[in-house]
This record gives C-alpha cells, structure tokens and sequence, in this order.
C-alpha cells in the first residue's frame, strides 16, 4: 500500500499508521541532497535493527513531512524478538539514549528509540508520536526492516 499523500494544508501525513517499503520510503522521502544523506543513515540504522531480529519500526518527525530540509529523523523499534546482543556488537549507540541520543544522531543522523513508554504522557512512543506538541493528529511510516534487502 503506497504511503498517501501529505495533507496540502498541514504537511503531515493523515493520522495513522502507514506500512510500506524501504524502497517506498527512498522513493517517497528521498527528493533534496539533505533528504538522501539521512536516508544513508537510516538505512544503516535499519539494517542492524533487522538483522537484530526487529521486525517493526516507526518511522516519524519532521523527515516524514513536507519539510525540505528536515533536521533529522525519529524512529521507534519494537525490542520484542530483538536479539540485544546483536545491536551491542554492531552498533551500541542504537542502545545508547543519554545526552540527547547525541551518539545516534552523530553515527545516524537521527534517533531510535526503543518503543517504551514516554514519561510525560504515559504513551508509548509509538502512539506517542501520533500527534504533534499541539495534539494534532498525524500519520507516521511503519517498516519491517527484517523483510527488507539491505546492501
């Protein structure tokens, strides 16, 4: 199922949660040189989760938007079945959460973020970053990283 369409008004997707491909998502969210440098990082971010065993990611912020120039990324996994070991061997900062995720951002160019339950609204991520800092609804992207070919 293609990802729809960003609401023309908002720049968001329509809430909800939106399954597709990595080459979907390259497709989709690949249009600017800065666009493409994260899509590297997220790729590379990915490929570990899957080959870790992880089967769903969300996909979110502000490079899942109409924005150009989005800052970074935001990714949420699902740890169930992921084999941490794994992760830890290839890349531990995807484990490493402290100073901001400054590690991720720095290797990645953007964060993950384990799909546990967000502090302040006692939602995990997942649902938590369904809406915008004002409550509006929007869509996020969603992969299984472990059915995906990565180079």
């Amino acid at each position: 199922m293609p990802i729809p369409p960003f609401d023309p008004a908002t720049g968001l997707l329509p809430p909800g949660e939106h399954p597709t491909t990595w080459v979907e998502i390259e497709a989709r969210f690949g249009w600017t040189l800065r666009r493409r440098r994260l899509l590297d990082g997220l790729a590379e971010g990915l490929a570990i989760l899957g080959g870790a065993g992880c089967g769903r990611v969300w996909l979110n912020g502000s490079f899942v938007t109409a924005k150009d120039e989005p800052g970074d990324f935001d990714c949420v996994w699902s740890p169930t079945g992921v084999d941490r070991a794994a992760i830890e061997r290839s890349a531990v900062e995807l484990l490493d959460l402290s100073n901001h995720r400054a590690a991720q951002k720095a290797r990645f160019g953007g964060e993950f973020l384990p799909n546990i339950v967000e502090a302040a609204s006692g939602r995990r991520f997942a649902q938590f970053f369904q809406s915008d800092r004002d409550g509006t609804l929007k869509g996020i992207v969603v992969i299984d990283p472990t059915k995906e070919t990565w180079s």
